[in-house]
This record gives C-alpha cells, sequence and structure tokens, in this order.
C-alpha cells in the first residue's frame, strides 16, 4: 500500500459503514482476512508466487474492511506502473485460471446465502465486491468509496 492510501484519510467512515465493518470482521471477516494474509504469506514463501502475494494482500485488506470501500485501477489514482501493464494483464489471466474463478465462486455462493435473509443483505453484498476483486485483482488497489480517478495522482 502507498503511504498516502485512500483508507487512511482522516475524514474516516461513515457511522453505517464503520458498524457494518465491526459486525463484518466479527461474524467471520477477520478469518477470510486472516486466510488471505497466510496465503499472501505462503506465496513469497514460494518464490514463485511472489507477483500474486500483492494480490493476495489487498485481497485481505479489502475482506478485512469492505464496507466504505471499492477497488480501482491503480493506474487511474496513481499512474502507470508494472501492475497495470501487459504484465498486470498476464498475471491476471494466470490468477483468473488458478485461482481467480473459484474464489468468486465461492464469494457468490456465499452472497447468495446471505441474501435470503434482510440482515445478511449487505454482507450478501460484500461478497459480490470481494467476488468481482477476486477475479481480477492485478493493478487494482482498494480506496474510500468517495474517491474518485486522478485523486492521488503524484506529479513527478
Amino acid at each position: 500500500m502507498y503511504p498516502d492510501h485512500p483508507l487512511a484519510d482522516e475524514r474516516g467512515l461513515s457511522p453505517i459503514a464503520f458498524v457494518l465493518n465491526v459486525l463484518w470482521l466479527v461474524l467471520g471477516g477477520a478469518l477470510a482476512a486472516l486466510g488471505w494474509f497466510v496465503a499472501a504469506l505462503i506465496m513469497v514463501i514460494t518464490i514463485i508466487g511472489i507477483p500474486w502475494a500483492r494480490a493476495a494482500f489487498d485481497n485481505g485488506v479489502y475482506t478485512l474492511w469492505p464496507f466504505g470501500a471499492k477497488p480501482m485501477a491503480r493506474d487511474r489514482l496513481y499512474g502507470e506502473d508494472i501492475g497495470t501493464g501487459p504484465l498486470g494483464f498476464l498475471g491476471n489471466i494466470i490468477w483468473f485460471f488458478l485461482a481467480g474463478w473459484w474464489l468468486a465462486l465461492g464469494h457468490i455462493f456465499a452472497a447468495i446465502g446471505l441474501a435470503i435473509t434482510i440482515i445478511g443483505l449487505p454482507f450478501a453484498w460484500a461478497h459480490l465486491k470481494l467476488a468481482g476483486f477476486a477475479l481480477w485483482p492485478i493493478g487494482r488497489t482498494i480506496v474510500a468509496s468517495n474517491v474518485r480517478s486522478g485523486y492521488y495522482r503524484r506529479a513527478y
């Protein structure tokens, strides 16, 4: 993550997003995020998985605190980097076939199960957001919901 990452913004979350995030953490979000962080650590240890470790870590951050946040292409926010070009596209294709589609499918099944109850609807929506990010995470980052393209773009 970048030092001026939008999720570290001093404006904070809305009270509703904060309460939903706390409920999410207590009801299983913390465990799911821990799984992503362990997966990122294993990817780093295997060395061959290093290109995908950041994607797994970003998935963990998003899973930890999904309300009041959204994914956005990094190049629209910070400018071009290695993950936003052709290598990032190739990494996403490999990720999609090896992990992305079945991870997204798991989030979709969880969303369907949660959408059965009215209380579960916000959490079902969070799982659908996580499913979209799990499909194609490389070259994307997590930002606050109110951030627009170019908001944090640096001038070099």
